[in-house]
């Protein structure tokens, strides 16, 4: 996560930059959640990620500009040792699991430690039961994930890629919550940089993280360009 100077597409000025990973099993949609939110599409025909690949989306958070920059991690074991290197300078997670499949959601928890082993301490997570439009379908009970959700201190939302259902609301709920805990650090940051006459900048939070910029590539889209 980086902070304040930079310019984005078209110019407009980038305050803060925020690292989300995706995590959870293969197949349970991350790469639509990440598809719908970053350029409002979804592909039918969408294959199984490889490795990790990255999408971008600017917006606005209480006046200022806020660059998501999403990794969308592969679901398959077989990459498991390639993706958690991602979760480093990570502040928000988007941890999905498919409501029509049990075995998804069984394999959270496995997931989570994952997660809480490899990102900051401070790290944003939001648990997602996507495919809501497949209620019909449901081995998961809401409830089960809400339990879960607030035994782990999680945020908790169900969204369907497919029908663009809480999509938005998800991301923005995690990207506005990164921003406030930001806000209120670089507060403490500064108030601690007056009384000692140098900067603090957010102890505790990657807020810089060299380097964690991806480079450029076809994945990238920027909804400014979309």
């Amino acid at each position: 996560m980086s902070r304040g100077g930079s310019h984005g597409e078209l110019g407009q000025r980038i305050d803060y930059v925020f690292k989300l990973v995706l995590i959870g099993d293969s197949a349970v949609g991350k790469s639509q959640l990440l598809a719908r939110f970053a350029r409002n599409e979804f592909n039918l025909d969408s294959k199984a990620t490889i490795g990790v690949e990255f999408q971008t989306r600017t917006l606005n958070i209480d006046k200022r500009t806020v660059k998501a920059q999403i990794w969308d991690t592969a679901g398959q074991e077989r990459y498991r040792a390639v993706t958690s290197a991602y979760y480093r300078g990570a502040v928000g997670a988007m941890l999905v699991y498919d409501i029509t499949k049990r075995q998804s959601f069984d394999h959270v928890a496995r997931w989570l430690e994952e997660l809480r082993g490899h990102a900051d301490n401070n790290i944003v997570i939001m648990l997602i039961g996507n495919k809501s439009d497949l209620g019909t379908l449901r081995a998961v009970p809401t409830e089960d994930a809400k339990e879960f959700a607030e035994h782990e201190n999680l945020f908790f939302m169900e969204t369907s890629a497919l029908e663009a259902v809480n999509v938005e609301s998800a991301f923005t709920t995690v990207l506005t919550e990164i921003y406030r805990i930001v806000s209120k650090k670089n507060l403490v940051a500064n108030e601690e940089s007056d009384s000692s006459g140098s900067s603090s900048l957010l102890k505790g939070t990657k807020i810089i993280v060299p380097g964690q910029e991806p480079p450029p590539a076809s994945k990238a889209t920027c909804c400014m360009s979309s």
